[in-house]
């Protein structure tokens, strides 16, 4: 994109904009004007060749970057078509059905654990009633590439996992992997994030979390092939070290690699929230270190 000696006057997502990008960028809008801003994404996808590592046109991305670019006064778009409408955000008051009956013992107590896809509009609704009632952080809204998984111990739903796309810059993650700058943009999309992980309070069997974890990766990078058309090498999570020890993802062989500085990302900017999590790792191929660090191709 553009000439590197020209001023960067925009950034989003790892992308450098000059201003001879952002007259290019208006000069599409010109031409599409009246087709509206989705299909002026696709053009922009086109001319980029802006693609999702499936070969899918990074759409949503597009028609973020044109909103963020309008608003800084940097392009013109043209009027929405749809009339967006504010709805009231899911309060999750409607109680779904399952089994909440009080689980203790050992794992040889009870059958053996089994994760299964949320499918369907009631799997995907209990899996989000469980997680904004039950876990810390709530319900996650997940976008892009990212698996539900339900964990059941015979008809009795036990718990749920959450995985999405990986954070998009960490610097103990990337020195532990051994990437560059452009190695880290070109491959992100092969590490996988466990955005949510719950087991239900009133289960309480030693050992079950780190079970499930182990399950969980086993057919995580298949299941990603099959979906979205490549496969992830790398699990990464973030945990709270105020409020939990681990323990499950240590037993469960995950790596350690640093901790956060107790920034999020708010827009183009790195605000300070002061929560400190510890980075751990997991590496879902034995190879996973190669792929991730392979030589960029021209």
């Amino acid at each position: 994109m553009g000439n590197p000696v020209d001023p960067i006057v925009f950034r989003y997502r790892g992308r450098d904009l000059t201003a001879a990008d952002i007259a290019s960028i208006q000069t599409t809008i010109v031409a599409h004007y009246a087709r509206g801003r989705t299909y002026i994404g696709l053009r922009l996808c086109e001319q980029w060749d802006w693609r999702q590592a499936n070969g899918q046109y990074k759409a949503f991305a597009a028609r973020d970057l044109l909103l963020r670019l309008a608003r800084a006064g940097l392009v013109e778009l043209p009027a929405a078509q749809r009339v967006k409408v504010n709805r009231p955000r899911q309060s999750y008051a409607q109680i779904p059905f399952f089994i909440q009956t009080p689980l203790g013992g050992t794992l040889a107590d009870h059958p053996a654990p089994n994760l299964q896809e949320a499918q369907g509009a009631a799997e995907h609704y209990l899996w989000d009633y469980l997680l904004a009632h039950h876990h810390y952080l709530g319900r996650p809204g997940l976008v892009g590439e990212h698996l539900k998984q339900l964990v059941f111990l015979g008809d009795q739903v036990v718990g749920c996992l959450g995985w999405a796309s990986a954070a998009w810059k960490i610097a103990p993650r990337d020195v532990h992997i051994g990437w560059s700058l452009e190695q880290r943009r070109a491959r992100l999309p092969l590490v996988v994030n466990n955005v949510r992980f719950l087991i239900l309070p009133w289960v309480r069997l030693p050992h079950l979390a780190s079970c499930v974890l182990a399950l969980s990766v086993r057919g995580l990078s298949a299941h990603w092939q099959r979906r979205y058309g490549h496969a992830v090498y790398l699990a990464e999570t973030f945990v709270d070290c105020a409020r939990f020890a681990a323990t499950c993802y240590r037993a469960a062989n995950w790596q350690c690699v640093g901790h956060t500085q107790g920034h999020a990302k708010r827009g183009h900017v790195y605000q300070r929230h002061g929560v400190v999590k510890s980075i751990y790792l997991y590496p879902l191929t034995r190879h996973w270190r190669r792929e991730l660090t392979a030589e960029l191709t021209p």
